[in-house]
């Protein structure tokens, strides 16, 4: 019966660490997805002007975006 009740003990401390590992992976991502949409739209609401000033084209922005939500992680 004790062993039981220790392997019980043993399974509950696994299954905490892997919700709280599953928690801080949706955080991450939330996160980064926050990232993304900040810096899409703030490029985004750039001139083309001022893009090109940056040395960014219009059609970079995505990959900068995605970039930028990566180094986040």
């Amino acid at each position: 019966m004790t062993m039981t009740t220790a392997s019980n003990t043993h399974s509950a401390l696994g299954l905490r660490d892997r919700v709280a590992t599953l928690a801080e992976r949706i955080r991450s991502e939330f996160e980064a997805n926050r990232v993304y949409r900040q810096t899409r739209n703030e490029l985004q609401s750039l001139s083309n002007r001022e893009l090109a000033d940056l040395g960014i084209a219009r059609c970079s922005i995505r990959a900068i975006a995605r970039d930028a939500a990566d180094a986040s992680k």
